[in-house]
């Protein structure tokens, strides 16, 4: 099922992410906690893809895993930044072969060791040009992109992001799963400011359940997230206890899905970090709200 026939449905509804082993000796594991996390039935799960597509084959077997044993709809994610034609071509057609039509088309991070290089000859310089291979490819998937409701980070105005993000609708994006946020007026105000630019496409919110204290650090590092007061405050009060801090982050991402959803936001992507017990308290907090 393309993931824009379930974001026309008005009930509300959650999907989560997982991302692939590393390495093959941690295979088993990452697949036994996915799996754990399908059987809540979220109405999709997305697959990341490694830095530098060191696991994309990973992300493929993840999704397909996903997809035959438990019926749920998958997104895998792609990138595409310093890879050539011939390599994003293959990667497209195996996603092809196992039977996937959700793609989430990203540049992705460039490695450290290429920061400084002469980007001019790469054949994927920016998402759309991956968006524009899988257009023509095959006119049939449904293709996702990231949006940033903070101004990503390596644009200079938020005026100009948007403009970018549009070219990036225009190419073929069919739907959009913004980068994490802490505090929804963000989100609302974003969504005001794409509409009035002509993008209509569906809009995923992202929400990332802070459970330790270091994570804050690296969300911020990651997205540049703005941390509203109430939650700098539960991460000072609830910090130093592992156990306070997980139930109190859990609870403050339920308190924003809760939020969305009362606002008319019908789908809230979850980042559950291969968490099953994380994702099963969130669904459980919304068992009535989702008829679960």
């Amino acid at each position: 099922m393309k993931i824009t026939e379930l974001l026309t449905d008005n009930r509300p509804l959650l999907s989560f992410e997982v991302f692939p082993p590393k390495t093959e000796s941690g295979f088993e594991s990452v697949k036994t906690a996915t799996e754990e996390i399908a059987k809540l039935c979220p109405s999709f799960m997305s697959v990341t893809y490694g830095a530098g597509g060191g696991t994309s084959k990973y992300t493929l077997d993840i999704a397909k895993n996903i997809k035959t044993l438990y019926g749920v709809p998958t997104l895998a994610h792609l990138t595409c930044v310093s890879s050539t034609k011939e390599t994003v071509k293959q990667k497209i057609s195996e996603i092809k072969a196992a039977g996937i039509t959700n793609v989430m088309a990203l540049r992705g991070d460039i490695p450290e060791n290429l920061l400084n290089a002469d980007r001019s000859k790469w054949d994927y310089k920016h998402a759309i040009d991956l968006i524009y291979e899988l257009k023509s490819t095959d006119s049939d998937f449904c293709i996702g992109g990231a949006c940033y409701p903070e101004i990503h980070p390596e644009s200079e105005n938020q005026k100009d992001d948007i403009r970018y993000l549009k070219e990036k609708v225009d190419a073929g994006c069919d739907f959009l799963t913004t980068q994490m946020f802490f505090d929804n007026n963000l989100l609302y105000n974003f969504l005001y400011k794409i509409r009035e630019a002509g993008i209509t496409v569906p809009i995923v919110p992202g929400i990332m359940p802070i459970t330790n204290a270091n994570q804050v650090e690296r969300a911020i590092k990651l997205s540049g997230s703005f941390m509203p007061q109430r939650f700098k405050s539960l991460v000072d009060k609830f910090g130093s206890n592992p156990a306070a801090m997980k139930q109190a982050g859990i609870a403050y991402a339920t308190d924003q899905i809760i939020d969305l959803y009362a606002n008319g936001i019908t789908n809230v992507h979850v980042y559950s970090m291969n968490k099953p017990d994380v994702a099963e308290k969130i669904q459980s907090n919304l068992s009535d709200i989702l008829g679960k």
